[in-house]
Parts: C-alpha cells; structure tokens; sequence
C-alpha cells in the first residue's frame, strides 16, 4: 500500500513552534510529527511513502537520512 504526506505548507497558524523548522518536524513528546505519520502508517501496512515538501524541504530530506527514513 502506498501513501502520501503533504509536508509542504508554510505553517501559518503554528508560528511560534516552528520558526526554524517545518511543522513535519515540530516535536511532540520527544518524537516528530513527521515520525510519528510515518509510524502509524507503518502499522496500518502502507510500506511506501511519498512526502510533499516545500517549506524547509531540505530539513526534511536531511531528517529522513539521518533516520535511515524512519524505517
């Protein structure tokens, strides 16, 4: 199964959290919000995931390396 992750927003309406970073990599209890999409989709059985980036793309592609992409 495969999915898509729209992570290309400027996050508007959370600015104080994420002023030097995407709102995909806003922590929430220690873990991303991109982190924690990933995994919930993980265990509904999707295996391949698109993420939509435009906002600090960069940041999300050197996330998901730094995290062999979360698998």
């Amino acid at each position: 199964m495969k999915a898509m992750i729209l992570a290309a927003g400027l996050g508007t309406r959370l600015p104080a959290a994420h002023d030097d970073r995407p709102k995909a990599l806003v922590t929430v209890a220690g873990r991303t919000l991109l982190e924690i999409a990933l995994v919930r989709l993980r265990s509904f059985g999707v295996r391949n995931v698109i993420v939509n980036a435009h906002h600090y793309a960069e940041m999300i592609v050197d996330y998901l390396k730094a995290n062999d992409n979360l698998e």
